[in-house]
C-alpha cells in the first residue's frame, strides 16, 4: 500500500478552504499513485476550534462540507483519511465525538471515534467532546488498519511511568488483529516535542510489531504553533519517511517495501524554535487580515529579535520599526536600533516621546509631585511609547507586535497599557537567555544584520538614569533556571534553591514576583508557545488569591 502523508495549514472555522485544500493534496496523491491520503486531526474544522463546537449551525455545515467532499473526490480512487466532528446522536453526554474519517466511492465509508480526552495544559477536549466507547479496527487496501485520533496512541503502558487513562486503545486495536497503525494529530510544538513524539511511537511500533504512520497538523492558530514533522516507521520503530517541519508538505510510504520520502528537518532545536515562531507570527499576522506590523525598536535584544521574526515571517517591506527615544534613552540605543532597521531593510520612523513626557508631568504634577522620580514616571514613558504604536496601528491597519520576553512577563518587567500594548507578543515563551540564542540564528539567517553591541550591552530599560536589568534582578542566567523550575516544573522554592545551590531568600523572591504579576498576565497579548509551559491558555492561576509559596 502507497500511503500520502498530508500534512496541511488549516485555517479553524474555514470550512470552505480546508475543504478545498483537503481536495487538492487528495488530488496529488491520487496522482503519485497513493491508495490512502491522511490527514492530521480535526483537519476539516481546523485545530483548536473550540467554543465553535457549540454551534448547531456550525456542525450542520460541517457535517455538509464532509458529504460534500466524499462526493466530490468520489474518482480520484483512493481512500482519504481525514479529522472531523460527528454527533453522538445521544441525548445525555457531549454531543459529538472528535472522529477520523474515512471518505472511499463518494461517501463517509467509516468513523473512528476518539476515546482518550486530553484536558491538561493547552487542551480542553472534555468541555466538548463524548469519548468512544470502544473501537475497532478498519480495512484498508485489504490490510487491517488501527486508526487512531492524536491523545489514543500516546498512552503506551510500557513508555510512561504514570499514564493518564487506564485504557490502551492501540493495545485494543492490535488485539483486534490490526497490522497497521495510522495516526492522526494536532500536536502543537514546543522544544523537545519532535524528538518525545518519536521515542513514544518508536515504542508502540516494537511493542506491537507494526509499522506505523503519524499525521501531524502544521501552521499557527492563535497560540499554537504545529510542526508537521510526520513519519513513518517500520516494525524497528525506525522512521523511514519523514516530512518536513514547519511548512506544509506531502510525503510518501510504501508499507510493502517499508520505504518513503525522507523531507528535511530542523536537526537543531535553537533553529527549530526560530522557525516555530516565524510560523506562529506569520500564520496569526494573515489568519487575523493584517498584512503589516509595527514594532517599537528601543536598540535592545528583545526588539531586534522580534524584528527578524518579523521580517522572515510577512518580508521587510511590511515591517515598520518605531524608535521613541525618551529622557533616559541612551544615544548608542537610538543608533542600534536605527542600523539594525536598515540592515534589515526594513522603514524605520523616530518619534521623541520626551515632550509629550514633560507636559504629563506638568499636568499631573498638582497631584502627584513629591519631588521623587519613581515607577510612576517610568511607567509613564512606556505608556506613552504604546499610545505611539496604537496612534500608528490605527492609522496604518498594521498589527502592533509586543516584544517582552517570558523572563520579563514572569516577574512583572512589564507595563500594562505600555510595552504590554499590541496584537501578539511574539517572544513571550522565550526566556531571556534564549533569546539571546535566537538572536545568533537571526543573524545567521541575515548576515549578521543585528549589531554586535546589541549582544554585549547590559539590558536596561532605559526609564531612569543608569538603569540595568541587574539592579533589582539576578543575572539571567540564573533567573530562568528559577523561572524553569517554579513556571514549568510546579518546584517548590525550597527545592529550586537546593538543586541551583541558591540562597532561598533569592528564589522566594522571585517566585513571589512571578506570583503577584498574574494580573499583569491575563491582560497581555496571545503569545506564541515554545516552551514545555507557557504563560497563556495552558497556565491558568487564580488572579484574586492568597495562596503563596
Amino acid at each position: 500500500m502507497k500511503i500520502a502523508l498530508a500534512q496541511i495549514n488549516t485555517t479553524v472555522g474555514d470550512l470552505g478552504g480546508n475543504a478545498q485544500k483537503i481536495r487538492s493534496f487528495a488530488e496529488r496523491a491520487a496522482q503519485s499513485g497513493a491508495g490512502v491520503v491522511v490527514f492530521p486531526e480535526l483537519t476539516l474544522t481546523g485545530y483548536p476550534p473550540r467554543d465553535l463546537l457549540e454551534k448547531e449551525s456550525f456542525l450542520d455545515r460541517v457535517e455538509q462540507h464532509l458529504e460534500r467532499l466524499a462526493a466530490e473526490t468520489a474518482d480520484l480512487k483512493l481512500s482519504i483519511i481525514c479529522g472531523t466532528v460527528t454527533r453522538t446522536g445521544s441525548s445525555s453526554g457531549n454531543p459529538i465525538y472528535n472522529s477520523a474519517a474515512v471518505l472511499e466511492g463518494g461517501r463517509v465509508a467509516f468513523r473512528q471515534n476518539k476515546m482518550l480526552l486530553p484536558s491538561y495544559d493547552v487542551f480542553d477536549e472534555k468541555r466538548y467532546f463524548e469519548p468512544a466507547a470502544k473501537q475497532v479496527p478498519t480495512t484498508l487496501e485489504g490490510s487491517t488498519t488501527a486508526l487512531t485520533v492524536c491523545e489514543d496512541a500516546w498512552n503506551d503502558k510500557q513508555y510512561w511511568e504514570r499514564r493518564l487513562y487506564s485504557r490502551d486503545p492501540v493495545e485494543e486495536l492490535a488485539q483486534g488483529g490490526a497490522r497497521l497503525l495510522i495516526s492522526i494529530n494536532a500536536s502543537p510544538y514546543h522544544m523537545g516535542k519532535r524528538a518525545q513524539r518519536h521515542e513514544i511511537f518508536a515504542a508502540t511500533a516494537r511493542r506491537f510489531r507494526i509499522p506505523l504512520v503519524y499525521v501531524n497538523q502544521v501552521g499557527g492558530n492563535d497560540q499554537l504553533v504545529f510542526d508537521g514533522s510526520s513519519f513513518a516507521m517500520d516494525a524497528e520503530g525506525r522512521v523511514v519517511a519523514a516530512a518536513a517541519s514547519f511548512e506544509e508538505d506531502l510525503a510518501f510510504f510504501d508499507t510493502a517495501a517499508l520505504t518513503g520520502d525522507r523531507h528535511e528537518n530542523y536537526q537543531d532545536e535553537c533553529e527549530a524554535a526560530y522557525q516555530a515562531l516565524v510560523l506562529g507570527t506569520r500564520d496569526y499576522i494573515r489568519k487575523c487580515g493584517f498584512q503589516r506590523v509595527i514594532i517599537g525598536l528601543s536598540g535592545g535584544i528583545d526588539s531586534s529579535l522580534t524584528a527578524a521574526i518579523a521580517v522572515d515571517a510577512v518580508g521587510k517591506e511590511n515591517v515598520t520599526g518605531i524608535g521613541m527615544p525618551g529622557p533616559y534613552s541612551s544615544e548608542h540605543s537610538v543608533i542600534d536600533a536605527r542600523d539594525m532597521a536598515r540592515n534589515f531593510g526594513i522603514r524605520f520612523e523616530l518619534i521623541s516621546i520626551r515632550e509629550q513626557y514633560e507636559a504629563f508631568l506638568r499636568a499631573l504634577d498638582p497631584v502627584i509631585d513629591d519631588g521623587a522620580v519613581g515607577v510612576t514616571q517610568e511607567n509613564l514613558q512606556s505608556r506613552l511609547r504604546g499610545v505611539t504604536l496604537m496612534a500608528l496601528s490605527n492609522k496604518w491597519g498594521a498589527l502592533v507586535l509586543t516584544t517582552g520576553n517570558k523572563s520579563e512577563l514572569a516577574v512583572g518587567y512589564c507595563t500594562l497599557y505600555g510595552d504590554m500594548c499590541g496584537g501578539l507578543a511574539v517572544i513571550s515563551d522565550v526566556p531571556k537567555t534564549l533569546v539571546y540564542s535566537l538572536s545568533r540564528v537571526a543573524n545567521k539567517r541575515h548576515a549578521g544584520a543585528i549589531p554586535e553591541n546589541v549582544f554585549i550591552k547590559p539590558p536596561s530599560a532605559e526609564l531612569r538614569p543608569d538603569q540595568k536589568d541587574t539592579d533589582s534582578l539576578p543575572e539571567y542566567d540564573v533567573l530562568d533556571q528559577i523561572l524553569r523550575g517554579y513556571v514549568e516544573n510546579n518546584e517548590s522554592p525550597q527545592h529550586i534553591a537546593d538543586a541551583l545551590h541558591l540562597p532561598v531568600t533569592l528564589v522566594r523572591d522571585i517566585v513571589n514576583k512571578v506570583d503577584r504579576n498574574e494580573y499583569k498576565r491575563q491582560q497581555a497579548a496571545p503569545g506564541l508557545k515554545v516552551t514545555t509551559k507557557a504563560f497563556g491558555i495552558g497556565r491558568r492561576f487564580p488572579i484574586a488569591q492568597r495562596f503563596s509559596e
